[in-house]
């Protein structure tokens, strides 16, 4: 069963750094894409990145040059480095592990696309 626990949101002012830590278990090496997304309030999902299968990294152009995407494959932690936050990244972070078959940048904010996803961690971004 895939189980995916984020962690390291908080409380920056903009131009402030996060990182976010996504803990993962059972999930087979190369058998589900990773990635992240949010959602603020009162708004619709928005896709942030998705680490493909094949290793590939894709950002949303919105985080572009400003978040990085890693994995700790030995300690099975993803983590998203979030540098020179602006207000409008504030939103729930949510870790989420897809289906090869469907999850792509353009899809992951889909239900239909997701094996697991966690719990969230709130990001708050103040001006």
């Amino acid at each position: 069963q895939v189980k995916l626990v984020e962690s390291g949101g908080g409380s920056v002012q903009a131009g402030g750094s996060l990182r976010l830590s996504c803990t993962i278990s059972g999930v087979t090496p190369g058998s589900h894409c990773l990635g992240w997304f949010r959602q603020a309030a009162g708004k619709e999902r928005e896709a942030v990145v998705v680490l493909d299968t094949d290793t590939s990294i894709d950002y949303a152009d919105s985080v572009k040059g400003r978040f990085t995407l890693s994995q700790d494959n030995a300690k099975k932690i993803l983590y998203l480095e979030m540098k020179n936050l602006k207000p409008e990244d504030t939103a729930m972070y949510y870790c989420v592990a897809g289906n090869p078959h469907l999850f792509m940048l353009r899809t992951m904010t889909e239900p239909r696309t997701w094996d697991a996803t966690g719990q969230g961690t709130l990001v708050i971004v103040s001006s």
